[in-house]
């Protein structure tokens, strides 16, 4: 059996993103380890999410999790100061976070980092932080494979095309859309994750401080759906395996 480590910029990614894969690669007898970059707290005032990053990861079954310490660098234009002893993960130092997470990597013999791409997928700057410094750390650690983590760009299109049928809130503005994640044909890997659509379902709702503002009613939408439709809309999960060849879609993550 493998030991996997899980990189996340924030509290949440790691279901959003992964959720079914990690709950599968538990199932299937490997050790799962979870680590977050951040905290997920933008502003002093805001919640404190580790509690529901550890509620979320108790239901995927991860053996492990860590947060690296940084604060939160927020989406759009703004960029925040760093708030008072602490670093907005943006800001962070790649080498000196990369060796944080090496250690761990080191720590657990990791044989497999999942990890983002360089877009950081929406170009959040945490996101593409993460791909930064977890290519750094799987050098650092001699971590033999890294899979970054992805979808394909034309289901995020349909889906924004749902939000809008629906009159819900589109997950990412259009002109991010159209250059985010990947294209579907440069994908190597596609796990099925239908059989851990409740897990997955589960985690997420652990997440209960996101669900505010503008997003709640998408969020009340999607965590109301019954385990077989949560399973039939989001049956699948992407990676992409930056040294292998393309055109081949393989269906586990250690094919």
């Amino acid at each position: 059996m493998a030991t996997v480590v899980a990189f996340h910029a924030h509290p949440d990614d790691e279901v959003v993103l992964t959720g079914g894969t990690l709950a599968r690669l538990v199932t299937q007898g490997h050790r799962v380890v979870v680590v977050v970059a951040t905290d997920g707290r933008v502003h002093d005032d805001d919640p404190y999410r580790l509690d529901e990053l550890r509620s979320s990861t108790a239901i995927l079954g991860a053996h492990r999790v860590e947060c690296l310490g940084y604060a939160d660098s927020g989406f759009g234009p703004e960029f925040y100061p760093d708030p008072p002893g602490r670093v907005r993960f943006g800001r962070a130092d790649v080498e000196e976070a990369a060796e944080r997470l090496a250690a761990i990597l080191r720590d657990e013999e990791a044989d497999l980092l999942l990890s983002y791409q360089a877009n950081g997928g929406y170009f959040h700057r945490d996101h593409v932080q993460v791909h930064h410094v977890g290519k750094r750390a799987a050098e650092l650690a001699a971590t033999p494979r890294v899979l970054e983590v992805t979808m394909p760009r034309e289901t995020l299109c349909r889906m924004t095309d749902f939000a809008r049928l629906l009159r819900l809130p589109p997950p990412y503005p259009p002109e991010i859309v159209r250059a985010a994640y990947a294209p579907r044909a440069t994908i190597t890997h596609r796990i099925d994750v239908f059989d851990y659509a409740r897990q997955k379902r589960d985690a997420l709702a652990a997440h209960r401080s996101q669900i505010n503002g503008a997003t709640a009613r998408l969020f009340a939408v999607v965590q109301h759906l019954p385990p077989q439709v949560f399973g039939t809309m989001f049956s699948r999960e992407w990676f992409v395996d930056p040294t292998a060849p393309q055109g081949i879609l393989r269906r586990e993550i250690f094919d």
